[in-house]
Order: C-alpha cells, then structure tokens, then sequence
C-alpha cells in the first residue's frame, strides 16, 4: 500500500489564520492515524502580496500548536526546496510541456485588451464573460498568431502568460472524500493563467507540478479551492499523472452564521482570529493571539478539532493523541461550522482544571515575573491548589491570586455597608486573638477550627466570614478563607484585619 503523504501549503501574506491551523491539523492527523508523512510547503509565488515575518509566524504558529512537520521548510527534506520561489526554475517546463502537446498556449493580451473582452462579452448577454474556449479565438494569442509572429515576440520579450487550454463540451469529475462526486461541466470553467508575466507561475500549476514531485497522496484544503478543483483534475489528466484524493474542508463561520470567519475578524468581534499575536509589518497594528490571550495550546487544538468533526460519540475533550485514534476523514461535516467564542473559553477552562499543581504554578511564576513580583515556588504550589478551578484563561492566575502577593489598598464601599456592624471591630479583636493561639493554620484542620469557634462564640457565621474575605482580599471574591489564611501565614493575616479594624 502505498504511503500516505499530505501537506500544509499556506501563502506568506499574512498572519495564519485559525482555519488555516484547523486545515493543518486535520492533514497532521490524518497522516499520522495512517502512519503517513505532513509535510509543510511555503507556496509564495504571489509575490506582490508576500509579507515579512509572515513565514517565521506560520513555522512558529504549528510549533506552539504541536503539529509537528516531518518535511518541509526549515527542517528540510528529500524533496527540498519546500519554497515554491525557490522551485521557479522546475515550473517552466512543465508549463512549456503543456503548450508543445496542444494543452495551453501563449497569450499576450494587454489588460486593455483583456478588458475589451469582458465588456464586448456583456454587451451580447453573455453572463459570465471569460477567456474560454469561445472568446480565445478572438484574442491575442498563439492559438490565432503565426507562429512566426508568437516566436518574434517571444525573442524580443514582449510580455506574456501562459493559459491551460480548457476542452469544450465535457464534464469534469472530481471524486472528493467528504463531499462525494462533484461534475463539473467545462462551459463554466475559463482558460487560467498557469504561468504569469513576471516569471513566476500562478498557484494552479506550481501546487499541481509540487503536489506530483512530492508524492502528495491525498490534498485536504479549504472549501474556498474547492471551484479550482475541477481545473486540478484536469491538469493531472493532461500530464498523464495519477491525481490525490481531494478533501476539501467547511468553512468556519462567524459565531451568528452569517458568512465565514475572516483575517478581518480578529478582535472585531471580541476574540482573537489567530493562534499568536501578529504586528502588521506595514501598518504597525497588533491582532490578538490565542497564545497571548491565554490559551493553553492543547485546549486550542482540541476546540478547533471539533469545528467540522465529531468523533460520533459525546465526547468532547480529546488529547492530541486521542484525537489522532479517533479521526477520520468520513466524519468532517460537508456544511460550516459556527465558531463559538465561548466555548473556546470552555475547554481552555476544562484544561486548566487538569493541569497539575506544579504546572500551573510554573504558569503562575510566569505572570508575575512580569509583573515584577518574587515568591517563593512552594508558596506558589498553595496558591494554585486553591485557584485552579476558577481559572479560564491564564491572565486570569493573576485576577485570581494578586491579593495573595500585596495587601488591599481599598475595600469594597458597597459589601463593607452591607456587613459591617457596630460590634465588627470587637469580634475581629476575638478572631485575631483566635488566630494568634493556633498552632497550625493548615487550611484542612484550621477551617474546621476557625468555623467552631465561631459558632461557639455566638458570633454569625456569615458576617464573620464575608467581614475576613474584606480584609484580606479586598472584595468579595477569591478561593475559601482558610487557604488563604493558611497561604498568608498569621502575621499577615493579623495586619490586614486589623487594618480594615481600624480603617
């Protein structure tokens, strides 16, 4: 049986948007649920729209997602280069190939002239004006020039494209894994450009000639290549080699359905459209990322795994490996998939809670070396036992713990009124007091402790406790007082109450 190869060929025009990371993942699993190879082509012959940094942001993008590639650019390969402009010199022949077998031809039409066309085609009804097997005759072209006259412009550099000769009247099948058989009939299709004026050839020949040399068994991409796909077929009959098994991918909506999600998104509708921030080289405006927003990568990858697939079963958190088992190409839905911000958030939540201890305190220590505060990781490790469950995303380490690090500078007005009580300063005296007496302030016996002496006091059990969560955080949030007590230590614990005692 021959082995499984597919590829992830993204253009450097650009920041990697997620549906361009859901495409990648699925190519990864399907190769490795097949024991097959990924491979990563940078296809950058478009180059007016190339972009700095662009495929340093891709490479980097896939690593922090952990769709590791097994060839392609920076790792290199046995069919390297895997950069299409430095693949230029491999395209021509072919191109030139096509043209000798009466396949494509040479036109020097002007954009003038091409514009002439469109206009004298709807000037006779003609719906959908195109350069196709009706109008090509009536252009500028080899098919019309003598080859004397296409041999003397060729000599003195008159520019030029080179166009697939589309054949008329014929049906078109491309036999695609998730949406069944699509015909297509030629009279819809036009003479594309393969090979473009400045040297370099347009995506339908160098994605082709690439895909054969590099033994592409099958090509899972994008619904939007799903209308060039006839035209792909096509070529591979014309150079008599066996075509891919096509998959062409749903679309990801916007969260109302309405449309697909696009670069243009990203934060306009309040949540990042890719996997790391991206600083526009030109216009210098930063777009959020999944990664500085504080996603975990794996939550990342498990949400967009399941934009489009369902593993049949109810199932909903997968890791990378379980998601390579569970895969298959037969269960990606053929309609788009709405993207669901919040249950983004729902599985960056489910992964959080998972996370050991120690993880999340090494996560922990990282927000606050930013913010330029040292502590001691044992008393980090207490920290995120307690606040590990009301974590979302990792910004949130802070929100839920920076109480733990500085003391309250102001209290909450509005539960202050609420509780407080002309006897409150006269029973934190008596809580201090208590405080001071323990021998432990372990959070699993001192609770227990703190609570019946409480109770045995007479004291309301409720307004003690909301009147300690004041004190010591400031508002009316954060995990259960007797970890924070035991994380605060007596000392610090005895200063804020009595701080707020006497504020």
């Amino acid at each position: 049986m021959k082995e499984v190869r597919v590829r992830f060929a993204p253009s450097p025009t650009g920041p990697l948007h997620i549906g361009g990371v859901r495409t990648a993942l699925y190519n990864y699993l399907f190769a490795r649920k097949n024991g097959g190879k990924f491979l990563l082509r940078i296809e950058d012959t478009d180059q007016n729209r190339y972009v700095p940094g662009a495929e340093d942001y891709i490479i980097e993008s896939l690593k922090w997602c952990g769709i590791n590639f097994d060839e392609g650019v920076s790792i290199g390969g046995p069919h390297e280069p895997y950069r299409q402009s430095e693949r230029k010199h491999l395209y021509f022949e072919y191109a030139e190939k096509l043209i000798n077998e009466g396949k494509a031809y040479y036109a020097f039409d002007t954009p003038e002239e091409l514009e002439e066309m469109r206009e004298r085609l709807t000037q006779k009804g003609v719906a959908t004006p195109q350069y196709d097997y009706l109008s090509r005759y009536e252009m500028k072209n080899s098919l019309v020039l003598s080859p004397e006259d296409v041999k003397s412009r060729l000599e003195r550099g008159d520019p030029y494209v080179i166009r697939v000769m589309i054949p008329a009247d014929r049906e078109i099948k491309v036999d695609d894994l998730i949406r069944g058989e699509v015909v297509v009939h030629t009279s819809k299709l036009d003479d594309k450009v393969l090979f473009k004026s400045d040297g370099m050839p347009t995506y339908h020949l160098a994605n082709i000639v690439d895909d054969h040399l590099m033994e592409i068994t099958h090509v899972i991409r994008g619904e939007e290549w799903l209308p060039s796909a006839p035209l792909h077929v096509l070529l591979y009959e014309y150079f008599e080699w066996d075509a891919p098994q096509f998959a062409h991918l749903p679309l990801l909506l916007k969260p109302d359905g309405n449309g697909k999600l696009s670069k243009r998104d990203g934060d306009r509708l309040g949540f990042p459209v890719f996997p790391l921030q991206w600083s526009d080289p030109k216009s210098k405006e930063i777009s959020s990322g999944y990664r500085e927003s504080g996603y975990l990568p794996d939550a990342f990858i498990n949400m967009l795994a399941m934009l489009g697939w369902n593993p049949g079963t109810e199932k909903e958190v997968f890791s990378m490996q379980e998601l390579i088992d569970a895969f298959s190409i037969d269960r990606v839905q053929k309609h788009g998939s709405k993207f669901d911000p919040e249950k983004a958030k729902w599985y960056n939540h489910q992964y959080f809670s998972v996370l050991s201890d120690n993880e999340v305190a090494h996560l922990l220590e990282k927000q606050l070396i930013g913010k330029g505060v040292n502590a001691d990781f044992g008393k980090l490790l207490e920290i995120s036992r307690l606040i590990k469950e009301r974590v979302t995303l990792i910004p949130d380490l802070w929100e839920q713990s920076y109480f733990f690090f500085k003391q309250p500078l102001t209290y909450d007005e509005k539960l202050k009124n609420k509780i407080w009580r002309p006897e409150t300063p006269e029973v934190l005296r008596h809580i201090c007091s208590f405080i001071e007496e323990q021998t432990s302030l372990q959070s699993d016996t001192f609770e227990s402790s703190l609570k019946e002496y409480i109770h045995q006091s007479g004291f309301n059990m409720g307004q003690v406790m909301n009147t300690l969560r004041l004190a010591l955080v400031g508002s009316a949030f954060g995990p259960g007082i007797a970890g924070i007590i035991s994380v605060l230590g007596k000392e610090e614990t005895i200063l804020r109450i009595n701080r707020l005692k006497n504020s």
